[in-house]
């Protein structure tokens, strides 16, 4: 390495490495993008059930759509993380953007040609499927991309508001995402998933002009560094990768189980329950993004405290769900859970990222971010299971599960981890070459 090319010392570097100007405007692109993705997110969810269900197509078909992408999520997340290590952030962010907006346009051209009869349902089903892989193997490496990049201009004590800024935007994005859908469905069914991929489209135009990257992070690091590979079996990373699997079962658990939960506690259905538990839902989202836009970045929330109050709270919610008898109850214990989900959720994309050096942001952020969708496969094998049982049981299960990563969070080593200073960090001082 030439006196040129020697990096600065990483967490000036991560300080300093754009004008406050420019890293301003940065994070606010990213911003969009990610409000962009949440409102895609929520989108297939409302428009799909009744437009599949208008085609012929079962519970298990549309629900299997949703499962294949979740499987892939999880299996190239966390590949996506590690190659934005080596190609860059921005390029693996206009990736996952692409793939998500290519994706919502086939589903949609696909959707198209079975309303109009050009393809026959027995066609239409895997079409549907692999338009939606699209999306499950190419835009899951958008938000490690996006919070590796978050994470490479924050210092440590910054970190944590810094990537729940990422996570409120994804969450405006799924409150939007319904709304967007009825605006749109006026003029077409399928105007909402168009316009959304419209959207995507623009979003991936503005990274690729607006979002300042000049040097990929590998590109000046020495042969040893190159060798050296973050797995998800390594201390600092498997307990948080626990703790995010934890958080996905309990959120899948809530947010699949909820509405019928809803209609069996008050005894309601049709359009009747459709208003209550929309209310229930938008309650939750409005107050997770308060958390994540009105309290962690106003108060600059550290890690342990996120991490604490985010499960303590979730476990008041979840004894309240259990025992509510009245609407009214369900809707607090509701809007409850959306402010602990709030705090956790920034809490472990934070402290994950504390938890390992520079080098090494993106292949952590993956890892986390392949948690996400775990939920979602492993609760139809048990929340659905238990519910049929009995249905305060999943909620029960969300309990405990909550008590496992509040124990974490007051009690494991990785929590002391956080407060090391950065330079303690090995290799911390070779930096990262964004510059």
């Amino acid at each position: 390495m030439t006196q040129d090319q020697k990096l600065p010392d990483a967490e000036s570097d991560r300080a300093r490495v754009t004008t406050p100007q420019e890293r301003k405007r940065a994070f606010a692109v990213l911003f969009i993008c990610q409000l962009a993705v949440g409102m895609g997110q929520t989108l297939v969810f409302a428009v799909l059930p009744p437009i599949a269900r208008d085609l012929g197509m079962g519970e298990f078909e549309t629900t299997m759509i949703y499962s294949l992408s979740a499987l892939l999520w999880v299996l190239t997340s966390a590949f996506w993380g590690r190659r934005s290590d080596v190609m860059g952030r921005k390029p693996v962010i206009l990736i996952g953007l692409l793939g998500f907006a290519t994706s919502t346009l086939l589903f949609a051209l696909v959707v198209l040609a079975g309303m109009q009869g050009w393809v026959s349902l027995t066609l239409m089903f895997p079409l549907l499927m692999l338009a939606r892989a699209i999306f499950g193997t190419f835009g899951s490496g958008n938000p490690p991309a996006a919070q590796a990049y978050v994470a490479d201009r924050t210092t440590r004590t910054e970190r944590a508001s810094g990537v729940a800024s990422i996570g409120a935007a994804f969450g405006i994005g799924t409150v939007l995402g319904p709304g967007v859908a009825a605006a749109f469905s006026e003029l077409h069914v399928l105007a909402p998933f168009f316009a959304v991929s419209l959207l995507a489209f623009v979003s991936a135009g503005m990274i690729y002009f607006f979002l300042p990257e000049r040097t990929r992070p590998k590109l000046m690091l020495t042969e040893k560094h190159k060798k050296s590979q973050l797995t998800w079996r390594h201390p600092k990373v498997l307990p948080w990768i626990a703790v995010g699997v934890l958080l996905s079962l309990s959120q899948s658990t809530t947010m699949q189980l909820v509405a019928f939960y809803f209609m069996d506690t008050m005894h309601v259905a049709g359009e009747n329950a459709t208003q209550m538990i929309s209310v229930g839902l938008m309650a939750m989202a409005i107050s997770t993004i308060f958390a994540q836009i009105g309290l962690i970045q106003r108060f600059d929330l550290s890690t342990q405290f996120l991490l604490r109050w985010g499960s303590g709270i979730m476990i008041v919610a979840f004894i309240m769900m259990v025992f509510a008898s009245s609407y009214g109850l369900l809707v607090t214990s509701l809007t409850l859970a959306g402010l602990g989900w709030g705090f956790i959720r920034p809490g472990l994309q934070a402290g994950a990222s504390l938890s390992v050096s520079p080098r090494e942001q993106g292949a952590v952020a993956g890892y986390i971010g392949s948690t996400g969708a775990t939920g979602h496969i492993i609760n139809p094998f048990i929340g659905i299971p238990l519910y049929h049982w009995h249905p305060q049981t999943p909620f029960i299960m969300c309990i405990f599960l909550m008590i496992a990563i509040f124990a974490f969070a007051v009690f494991h080593p990785a929590m002391k981890n956080l407060d090391q200073p950065a330079e303690d960090f090995e290799d911390e001082e070779e930096g990262i070459g964004y510059r």
